[in-house]
């Protein structure tokens, strides 16, 4: 997520910079002015992305006292305001990732109204984290964990509006779950999980798609191919910690996982950290014949 006043007045091409391999990709914009949502929506477009999404989920401080994010579940006309501009300003599909409710805000009424008028507005797709938000009281990390998922309000969103793609999101940690609900809904959403558990993605192309023919790969195989691109970024000025931090659940299970987790962090982060630190690492991993 990205707010508008960064990409605006921020170093746009650092925030905004990607590899062609990650393709097709959405930029999430944080932001509640309409001027600001379509200019930061036009840049992102000249950077090539495939998608504008909303961000009107988070439920961080930071973004509650700038009034966007999961406090906008209050202002659907301010969204909706929003998705006009930015549909006017850009040639791409733009798309909200909302809550099921916020705070006392969270009767199903309120969250149909919300998305019958966004989508009158030209929103067609609704990403749902099925927890509602608490803005007093709990963190953010609270609120990933604490309010109750309520499928079944995501559920009745897609009856409701039959037209509309509607996108699951919130605790979804394996393969089976996401089938069951790809049962009732047009898409899913894994987060934590894929972080946590990244490998647990190997099996989408095959198990979801039904592509017998993409190969399988071994997760050593994955991660000796993430060392070019490794290198390439120590280029650029990027520290090595930023990119080992996110490999650390890859091997999760195997033998020399905990070791290879401790090598990296006791060095990636330093100054003078090279590629060496991190294939050091993986030798800790106890290849499997």
């Amino acid at each position: 997520m990205i707010t508008t006043g960064a990409i605006i007045h921020g170093d746009a091409a650092r925030y905004l910079a990607f590899n062609s391999e990650e393709h097709p990709i959405a930029v999430q914009l944080g932001g509640n002015d309409t001027h600001d949502l379509a200019k930061s929506a036009r840049i992102c477009a000249d950077y090539g992305y495939d998608e504008i999404n909303l961000n009107v989920g988070c439920p961080s401080d930071r973004v509650k006292s700038g009034a966007f994010g999961a406090s906008l579940m209050n202002h659907p006309q301010t969204v909706a305001d929003g998705v006009k501009a930015m549909l006017n300003a850009v040639d791409l599909p733009v798309t909200i990732k909302c809550r099921i409710g916020i705070d006392d805000n969270d009767s199903y009424e309120a969250l149909q109204n919300f998305v019958g008028l966004n989508a009158e507005a030209g929103c067609d797709t609704f990403i749902v984290h099925a927890r509602k938000a608490w803005l007093s009281g709990l963190s953010p990390k609270q609120n990933r964990e604490i309010p109750p998922l309520e499928y079944p309000r995501v559920f009745q969103l897609k009856q409701d509006f039959p037209e509309l793609k509607i996108i699951l999101n919130g605790g979804l940690k394996s393969i089976t779950q996401c089938k069951q609900a790809l049962i009732k809904l047009d898409g899913v959403m894994v987060g934590r999980e894929a972080y946590q558990n990244p490998f647990m993605l190997n099996d989408v192309d095959r198990l979801i798609f039904g592509n017998n023919e993409t190969a399988i790969q071994d997760a050593m195989s994955i991660a000796k191919s993430y060392a070019s691109y490794i290198e390439k970024q120590l280029s650029f000025g990027v520290k090595l910690n930023h990119m080992t931090r996110h490999t650390l659940g890859l091997f999760n299970g195997r033998p020399g996982a905990r070791q290879y987790r401790r090598h990296l962090s006791e060095n990636a982060y330093k100054n003078d950290a090279g590629v060496e630190v991190y294939l050091q690492a993986l030798n800790k991993i106890t290849v499997i014949e």
